[in-house]
Formats: C-alpha cells, structure tokens, sequence
C-alpha cells in the first residue's frame, strides 16, 4: 500500500492535521489503534471534563457551536465533538489497526501495521503525550496487599476495594481523582510534589481566558530559557466542573483530604514523604500571584478594569501538621497520578538521541519527513490543548509540503 503520508493517532492532532493535509490536497491516511478519541474512549475516567472551557474547543475547519461556552465538555461530548470533526471533511481514518514499527528507507518510511505494510514519503506522529503513565521505582516497594492502579486505570470510587487510598500527585489528575475519591465518602491522603496553582476564575472570567487574552498560551517554545523544563511542568491544578470551582490545596484539605510531600521511599513497614513541601507551596503560591498580577497590569491597560469585580488574590496556602512518615497499613489502595510519557516505541531507532528522545525541533524531526504533534509545549504552550493543535499542525504542514516537492523534484 502506498501514500505519501502516514498520520499515526486519530485523536485531536491527528484529525487536525487531516484537515489541513486535506485542504493541500495531500493524499493520506490516519491511522488509529482503536476508534477516533479512543484515548478518551477506553483511558479516562468516567466524570472527566476538559480542563479548557468550551469556547476553545477549536479545530481547524470545525469549533463548538453549543448552548455553554463556558461549561466544560464531559468525557462522552468530546468523544462526539471529535466524531463530528471527522465526519465533517471525511477524514480518511483507518480504525483498529495498531502499528508496529516505522522504518526509514532511502525512499521514505515502511510503516507496519497488524493490518499490513503502507509505504510512504512523510510520517506524522500524532499519538499525544499520554500513550504510557510514569510509575516511580518506589512502586515496586509496596506490599502486596496495597492495591495499585494508574490515572490512566482509574474510572470511578466504585471500582476500588473499600478502605483508605493514597494518591500519588496532585497536579490536574491527581488533584480531580482525590476530590472524587473523597467526595465519595473514601477517607484519602494525597501526596504533593511540585505543582502549578491557579484559581479556576479570576475577576469573574475564567483562568483560560485570561491566559488566551494575555498571549501566554501563544508563548512560543523558541522564546523561553529552558523549553526542557516548560515542557516537564507539570499540568494546572485546574477541574472543569459546572460551578466553576476551584480545586487547590486549600479546597482539597476543606473536604478532609489529608496533604502530605512527594513520596519518596518505602523503610519497612511505613512510607517515608519529603519535607519540602512547605517550599513548593510557597514557590506555587508566589507564580500564581505573578501571573494574577500580569492579568491584572493587563486589564488595566486595556480598559477592563471598569467592567470587571475589583481585583482580589486567592488565600495563600495554609498547611497543617504534615508528617513526613505514615503507616502502610492504613492504605489499601494507591493511585499513581504521577504524570505521563508519550511512547513511540514503533518509531525507528535513527530518530533517538543517545537518551532515547525523538530529537526534534518544535515537532520537526532530525529524521527527515518525520513530525511529532501533540505533545506538551510542541510549538506552543497550549500545544497539548485541543485549541493548540490547530496552529501547530498549520505550520508543520508547511514544511512537510516543503518535503514532498524537494523529493518531487529529486
């Protein structure tokens, strides 16, 4: 089977970058190893919402078009929001077919799936950020009488053994499921390394707005000092929920969550926790008041100050006694909610460093004719969004349209 590119993942930025493949005339195929969304099918909790509100929600060619801007679409909307950005331009989507390696050849790449081989000029590898959840060494510690189950595992209290849960993070994942968990009736320890605090409205708009209106979420990745470390950040402390509420350390310890530090070991019979974490709230509260505080010089200068509540700062972080030791046997399951890792272990071996990273620069990859999409920070800080995949696949299609004419004409 031959065509000039492959587009492997039938999610966000892989239907958007169809579209603009599509409107270029560009033959393709997009290739799924399950339906489209199926990361939101089959890997995501059962009460999940975007963590953007609904008026962002924009794709290229295709937006929301629904009665609540400002409500977050659940897990089932934006599987169906998806569905209907495919069905708009007949994306050329091949669902379960699961591939298994991309070879680069003198003539382009092999690409092999479990439903045969497709030659072609340029691969797009559209698979997301969260193909794989990272579990600490220290997992590997626990008795086995704990039970232990990933974010991407996670679908509802229900589904876990009755008795106290640990979890394992706090950023956007973590925070969501320990909130559920608790608001359940489950009693839940949640433990918290660095993370990135932000009220869910400021000044009666929502945070995404503002960020939107500012420019921050336009940031490029070749205008910041250390994009490594913009891309390892970890995600907002942020839910969509229909009151708009903020959840943070605060409102967590408000429902009886008990706060503790990083988890950093096992010794015996108990588990051990750092004892910075007094340091990570205070450095997450201090970012948090400079951004407000640039939203604020903003809406000064662009006359919204007259329309807007009076400007206010969210409480400063108040812990209790944080012990940095517990007992294991008050635990019965633990929620690993410790971030993720894309996974492109069918990519050949030519596009890795000596570290096993795709060497790439803002998705465009040192292997000729080969581009990742969708990723955290990839040509933007809002790469990672559905919002942020539109303008990203627009500018690698440019340069992959560059690489089909150069080998056109070679």
């Amino acid at each position: 089977m031959r065509t000039p590119v492959v587009v492997i993942g039938a999610g966000q930025a892989g239907l958007a970058m169809s579209h603009h493949l599509t409107g270029r005339g560009i033959d393709h195929v997009v290739l799924d190893r399950g339906e489209v969304a199926n990361s939101w099918r089959t890997e995501r909790w059962d009460s999940l919402r975007l963590l953007t509100p609904n008026w962002m929600s924009r794709l290229p060619g295709h937006r929301y078009e629904g009665a609540d801007p400002d409500g977050f679409m659940t897990k089932d909307e934006t599987i169906s929001f998806l569905d209907g950005y495919r069905t708009s331009f007949d994306a050329p989507v091949h669902t379960h077919v699961t591939v298994r390696q991309v070879s680069a050849r003198d003539a382009g790449f092999d690409v092999a799936t479990d439903d045969g081989i497709w030659s072609c000029d340029a691969v797009v590898a559209a698979t997301g950020a969260s193909s794989e959840p990272r579990i600490p060494d220290v997992a590997a510690a626990l008795p086995d009488q704990i039970d232990q189950l990933t974010a991407l595992q996670y679908r509802n209290p229900g589904q876990l053994a009755d008795g106290e849960v640990l979890v394992v993070g706090a950023s956007a994942s973590g925070a969501q499921i320990a909130d559920e968990l608790r608001r359940s009736g489950r009693q839940v320890t949640v433990a918290v390394g660095e993370h990135v605090r932000l009220p869910r409205t400021h000044r009666g708009r929502d945070i995404h707005w503002w960020m939107d209106a500012i420019g921050q979420l336009d940031e490029r990745y070749d205008e910041v000092d250390d994009i490594n470390r913009a891309r390892r950040l970890p995600s907002l402390q942020l839910v969509g929920s229909p009151e708009r509420r903020t959840l943070d350390l605060n409102a967590m310890s408000s429902t009886g969550i008990d706060v503790v530090g990083k988890l950093m070991g096992i010794s015996g019979r108990k588990a051990q926790f750092s004892g910075a974490l007094t340091n990570l709230v205070a450095n997450a509260d201090l970012k948090q008041n400079r951004l407000l505080d640039r939203i604020d010089e903003f809406a000064t200068e662009t006359g919204l100050d007259a329309e807007l509540p009076e400007a206010g700062r969210p409480k400063p972080t108040v812990l209790g006694a944080v012990p940095t030791e517990l007992e294991l046997s008050r635990f019965r399951t633990v929620v690993w909610a410790t971030g993720y890792r894309p996974s492109y272990s069918w990519l050949d071996r030519a596009a890795f460093d000596q570290r096993g990273r795709v060497v790439h620069d803002g998705g465009i990859c040192a292997l000729p004719g080969l581009y990742l999409l969708g990723v955290p920070f990839l040509r933007r800080r809002k790469s990672s969004f559905i919002d942020g995949v539109g303008p990203d696949s627009a500018e690698l299609v440019s340069h992959l349209h560059a690489h089909l004419d150069h080998r056109t004409r070679s």
